[in-house]
């Protein structure tokens, strides 16, 4: 099938209660099986605040979805409006682009989509990390969550990030924003926490799947703690109202 069309997307709600945002996570399930040109999602509970060492907030969730084409995730965004409108807050970012390495549960969620049709700018830029931790490691990956949490909070760039996890133990990750490429790039080569959490996944094989990749994120509404992280950003390819510009 044709991967030309294809875009990806991520959303935060933040719902009143957290027992309504728990049922969501297992409601919701229905409803996107029968999504029509929904290739691939995940509902994903969150972390707390902008951590993402342990601890959760029980009434936010997001999901990352791969669409057939735009026009499928404009009908869900249709469908869902009434419900994000009783909701605290709803972000959406769209994305497009993919690089990076490794699978999500299997599926080579990289190759799902398009390759890139321009050379890295200094534009923001989306990156999703996530790992199946082996339970033999939990306990060293949790241990060394707080600190790489800590430095990545003042990462020089960094315009927004969350802690994603399909399960409480195991199946976790992030979600961020950067200024640009360099950016994330300069946080992970020069923390040392990060930098020796990457050697010790490498040497003691912490994980027993991982997927890093990275997306250009071209379009933005609603808002995420209060304000939509991109616009703040004031990157020149995105209007006031977050809509891309040709």
């Amino acid at each position: 099938m044709a991967v030309v069309n294809r875009v990806a997307s991520f959303h935060l709600v933040r719902e009143r209660r957290g027992a309504v945002a728990l049922a969501r996570l297992g409601l919701d399930r229905w409803r996107l099986k029968r999504t029509p040109g929904l290739l691939f999602w995940r509902l994903l509970g969150t972390g707390d605040g902008s951590a993402t060492g342990p601890g959760a907030d029980l009434r936010r969730t997001a999901m990352f979805a791969v669409w057939r084409d735009e026009a499928a995730l404009d009908a869900y965004v249709r469908a869902m409006s009434p419900r994000w409108s009783r909701s605290v807050e709803h972000y959406e970012v769209r994305l497009r682009a993919a690089t990076g390495h490794g699978a999500w549960r299997g599926t080579d969620v990289i190759g799902m989509l398009p390759p890139p049709e321009r050379p890295a700018s200094p534009a923001p830029v989306a990156i999703i990390t996530r790992a199946d931790v082996r339970m033999r490691s939990w306990r060293a990956f949790r241990r060394a969550g707080g600190p790489v949490s800590d430095e990545l909070a003042g990462a020089d760039g960094l315009l927004a990030v969350v802690g994603i996890g399909e399960a409480p133990i195991g199946r976790l990750g992030t979600f961020s924003l950067w200024r640009d490429v360099a950016a994330a790039r300069t946080f992970a080569s020069s923390q040392p926490h990060h930098r020796e959490v990457v050697r010790r996944t490498r040497a003691e094989r912490w994980y027993g799947e991982e997927l890093f990749a990275r997306f250009e994120p071209y379009a933005s509404s609603g808002s995420w703690d209060g304000r939509d992280p991109l616009r703040d950003s004031r990157d020149p390819r995105l209007d006031i109202t977050g809509t891309s510009i040709p």
